[in-house]
């Protein structure tokens, strides 16, 4: 009570003494009651001038804080450890080969979204986020390649008149130098379906390679025969799982137009002899909508909206192995469908070197001719910037 006294009584005797000098119009009594306000203010308990620069409760006369600090727990982060992908196949023993999918020179936008295609159609034993610049050189790849596995290079480039695509082996070639005549990326064909088809783990594991048409006895396509089996890992059919076979590129050579072409696609099994409907019924393990039935047996005998609940080729079928999800199990018929996944391309092999990117010519669509000519300055245009740029 002393404290509210001592608080309360000076500010009363100062708005008295306020009110007089006023009136009485004396200018001293005025100083002495503005020092005397100013005096009583500095303790003032709701004032930023209190001693102890807080907040006090007017009941109990007790300080409170106007804040508190939180202790913040510390939140231990676990590091993250990428797991390094194998260098040798832990069956067959051999060497997995790894490639680098890069550009050489500046391309226009189709081709660099067909690069990132081939990237990940190389999935999963190449970079996919690989970071180039202008001024990486084909030294700077080949000095990366030699400590991370990679055995080969698919490099894009662009001329005047068409766009090119080289395969090389690593470090020391050879390399087949391709043009490219038509292209189409993997978003156009997805556009182009009905029902796209990508499951999460597709590329999780390296496609399968098929060669049609190159068992022609010449020199070239032996080697391109080669070139291609290599780049992919070899599979034992003793001991590959049915489950990792979900991809399958394949390139078809034409003897009439000499020109190869290219198609990456998805492989998928379907019982043969079950509708559309029980499939999906046992694959989603959804309650079907029977509204519109009058009976269960509608249902089950009712066919599939679309034609690919039955199939009419029997060379398309196969007998299973062993179990492959919830539909295909083992010792039953199954049906092989293919869905493309793209990029697709219409390739032509005009020139083979033994080197990488250099050495001897071993082989040349063109010959000695005029067209031969022009075509080897346009591939061998951005080779001579390359040069330029090393030294």
């Amino acid at each position: 009570m002393s404290h509210t006294f001592v608080i309360t009584f000076p500010y009363l005797f100062l708005y008295i003494g306020l009110v007089l000098s006023i009136l009485r119009n004396s200018l001293f009594i005025h100083i002495l009651l503005v020092l005397f306000f100013s005096f009583c203010r500095s303790y003032d308990p709701g004032s930023s001038n209190y001693p102890n620069n807080s907040r006090q409760d007017p009941n109990f006369n007790i300080p409170i804080e106007m804040s508190r600090f939180r202790n913040k727990k510390k939140v231990f982060v676990k590091p993250v450890s990428k797991k390094q992908q194998p260098s040798v196949d832990h069956i067959t023993g051999d060497k997995i080969p790894k490639s680098f999918v890069f550009s050489r020179g500046k391309l226009p936008g189709s081709l660099k979204q067909l690069q990132m295609d081939l990237r990940k159609l190389m999935l999963p034993y190449t970079a996919l986020k690989l970071k180039e610049k202008k001024r990486n050189n084909l030294k700077d790849f080949l000095n990366v390649a030699g400590p991370m596995g990679v055995t080969h290079f698919l490099m894009l480039s662009k001329t005047e008149t068409s766009p090119y695509l080289r395969v090389s082996r690593t470090p020391q070639g050879p390399t087949l130098t391709f043009k490219i005549h038509e292209y189409s990326l993997a978003t156009d064909v997805t556009q182009s379906q009905l029902r796209p088809r990508c499951p999460q783990d597709l590329f999780k594991n390296s496609p399968l390679i098929v060669l049609s048409g190159f068992g022609t006895g010449e020199q070239h396509l032996k080697l391109t025969t080669i070139m291609f089996q290599n780049i992919f890992p070899a599979i034992d059919i003793n001991t590959v799982k049915l489950s990792s076979c979900q991809r399958i590129v394949l390139l078809n050579y034409n003897k009439e137009t000499k020109l190869i072409d290219f198609r990456h696609y998805s492989i998928r099994l379907q019982p043969v002899g079950v509708s559309r409907r029980i499939r999906k019924f046992v694959q989603n393990h959804q309650v079907p909508d029977l509204r519109s039935l009058q009976d269960v047996s509608d249902f089950v005998t009712k066919a599939g909206y679309g034609s690919e609940s039955e199939v009419d080729d029997e060379a398309a079928t196969v007998s299973l192995a062993s179990d492959l999800g919830r539909v295909n199990r083992a010792s039953t018929k199954c049906a092989v469908k293919l869905q493309e996944l793209g990029p697709r391309m219409t390739l032509q092999l005009i020139k083979v070197e033994d080197g990488l990117c250099s050495g001897g010519v071993i082989f040349s669509e063109y010959g000695n001719g005029q067209k031969k000519k022009e075509e080897t300055e346009e591939v061998e245009k951005w080779d001579n910037e390359e040069d330029m740029n090393e030294a």
